[in-house]
């Protein structure tokens, strides 16, 4: 579903991801994490094309990304981008039908099957009640619930997440997570993360350091290997005790 082989950017002479490998299959779950500024966001510009490519390929349900027009390409792949910015002004029902745009026709409006699509995709993240209420007036997770929904409604068969529980509090983020995760699994999704909570769950964790990837393997694995993923794995463990105590 969703195949990077061999996938090069570079900001100017400066290379970011040096021949990145990744697979994801229908309904496999992927986390991508390393340490700031190692290329993990940099590789979701690269996939949805935000970004040109140094070398390498991308395909999209076995087609190549660099051949799809945006619509094609806003149809097979949603982003949750890392905080959001949303329009000052718009209900959380008007702001999730925007999802809804790759699949109308030019200058075509919203119809009735597009508004029950989107009122159905925050029921789906327990967010219906906040269909009429401006998205400005919303808390983080409550905003984060929009964006995820706008994500839904998109109705693509890749979703690809882009720190999606940064800046909320514990009890948001394990809400949130739990929300995610039911989601994740009707989807080909890549998770990106710099928080490890809840990595137990997905199919495989690609840790990648300056653009190139270090390790890969599931949780339990990566776990008893005295890696980065390990290290990562303490460090945030001993940070989370710390401020317990």
């Amino acid at each position: 579903m969703l195949d990077v082989a061999g996938l090069r950017v570079a900001y100017g002479e400066r290379p970011v991801l040096q021949g990145v490998d990744l697979s994801v299959s229908a309904g496999e779950v992927v986390g991508l994490v390393g340490p700031n500024g190692c290329g993990k966001t940099t590789l979701l510009k690269a996939i949805t094309r935000v970004l040109p490519w140094a070398g390498g390929e991308v395909l999209l349900l076995g087609e190549s990304a660099s051949k799809l027009s945006r619509q094609e390409l806003s149809r097979r792949v949603a982003v949750v981008p890392q905080n959001p910015a949303l329009p000052v002004g718009y209900t959380a029902l008007e702001v999730v039908l925007m999802g809804r745009t790759p699949h109308l026709g030019f200058l075509e409006q919203e119809g009735a099957e597009d508004y029950c699509r989107a009122r159905e995709a925050l029921r789906r993240v327990g967010a219906l009640d906040l269909a009429d209420r401006r998205v400005d007036e919303l808390s983080a997770g409550e905003r984060q619930n929009v964006v995820l929904a706008r994500a839904l409604a998109q109705e693509t068969p890749i979703l690809l997440l882009d720190e999606p529980t940064a800046n909320l509090d514990p009890l948001t983020e394990k809400q949130m997570l739990e929300t995610l995760f039911d989601v994740m699994r009707q989807k080909t999704t890549l998770l990106i993360t710099h928080r490890l909570v809840g990595l137990e769950n997905v199919d495989e964790i690609v840790v990648l350091d300056r653009g190139c990837i270090l390790e890969r393997g599931t949780h339990g694995r990566l776990i008893q290997e005295n890696g980065l993923y390990r290290r990562l794995w303490d460090l945030q463990n001993r940070m989370l005790d710390e401020r317990i105590s």
